[in-house]
């Protein structure tokens, strides 16, 4: 028998009972710009509580939810808007993944942590101004000492070797930076996913299984997934509708061998059913008991639901987030 979750029926139950994260569109800035080196700043629940009451928490939670809608019924090979700044983020992406073949992994006795992940990271510290001044236009290079600190947390932590939800919540918080700016519009939003955030996926299974980075700050078992929590999301809204794949279609792995390409919920399940040994219910119990739900549109908004509660208002995460000009601490 099961042992009972230690993150508890009361957070379960809040979050059954709490509303649903809506799509908000993103608020524009205009000159004149106060870019600023963003610094952490949550330090205790009433902090938190602090962020999820403001406008800016509110909105950045607002494009997490938008983007889900953006990407509701599509296949990540359908046709859709790219702009050239999606397709140099993309390119980008690339580059990141390329250096990860240019720096071989160390050999090391220890199971977790392959400390060339440093010199990776180290490169990406050195080049990420004059990545960003790749796309961005020349009224926002001034930009590149507030969203630099957001890009280059987004892959895992060099010092601790480790990779969770808060560096992947930083990616997020980096692309709505750049909506903010207006280098990304809402006409963006669905190759951000099925183009931008795919690419992203791709390179940090890469870092993940080559440098062996370890789980940050993981619940064990009982988390969503060791590393991610927004390709659930996505994914699931993905799935939305669609007349054969429910979300109990996860254990048929015919299935999930066929449709990882097209749908990010299935090419996770894909992931983990790799680098996971044992029955699919006792190391990934959450995602086995969410393979019960009986439609996708319940499994995203319960998703969704549970971003906000289990990754947004944990200080453990959140003491990482970063606040500057574009995201204020109101």
């Amino acid at each position: 028998m099961r042992s009972p979750n230690p993150y508890g029926r009361s957070s379960s139950q809040a979050i059954i009972l709490a509303p649903v994260p809506q799509p908000l569109s993103v608020p524009q800035i205009s000159p004149p710009y106060h870019f600023q080196a963003p610094s952490k700043i949550i330090q205790s629940p009433d902090d938190l509580r602090r962020f999820h009451d403001s406008f800016p928490g509110k909105h950045f939670l607002g494009f997490i939810a938008a983007l889900s809608d953006s990407i509701r019924a599509k296949k990540i090979c359908d046709p859709c808007h790219e702009s050239p700044t999606i397709a140099t983020i993309v390119s980008i992406l690339q580059t990141l993944i390329q250096w990860v073949d240019e720096i071989p992994p160390t050999k090391q006795a220890a199971r977790y942590g392959n400390v060339s992940f440093r010199s990776w990271h180290e490169r990406l510290s050195q080049t990420s101004d004059s990545l960003m001044l790749q796309f961005l236009p020349e009224h926002l290079h001034a930009s590149t000492i507030e969203i630099v600190p957001y890009f280059t947390d987004s892959f895992g932590n060099p010092s601790r070797i480790d990779y969770g939800t808060g560096h992947e919540t930083n990616f997020a918080a980096w692309l709505y930076c750049l909506a903010r700016m207006g280098v990304i519009k809402e006409e963006d939003y669905p190759a951000v996913v099925a183009r931008v955030f795919v690419k992203y996926l791709d390179l940090m299974r890469k870092l993940q299984l080559v440098y062996c980075l370890e789980p940050a700050g993981s619940h064990g078992v009982w988390g969503l997934d060791d590393y991610h929590f927004l390709p659930f999301i996505f994914g699931s809204s993905q799935l939305i509708g669609h007349k054969y794949m429910k979300p109990k279609s996860i254990h048929n792995d015919d299935i999930v061998e066929n449709f990882s390409k097209e749908y990010l919920y299935i090419s996770g399940i894909e992931f983990i059913k790799k680098v996971k040994k044992g029955p699919f219910s006792e190391h990934s119990p959450l995602l086995d008991d969410i393979s019960g739900v009986p439609n996708w549109n319940k499994v995203n908004s319960g998703l969704l639901k549970m971003y906000k509660a289990e990754v947004l208002e944990k200080v453990p995460i959140m003491q990482h987030f970063l606040f500057g000009w574009l995201i204020k601490w109101e």
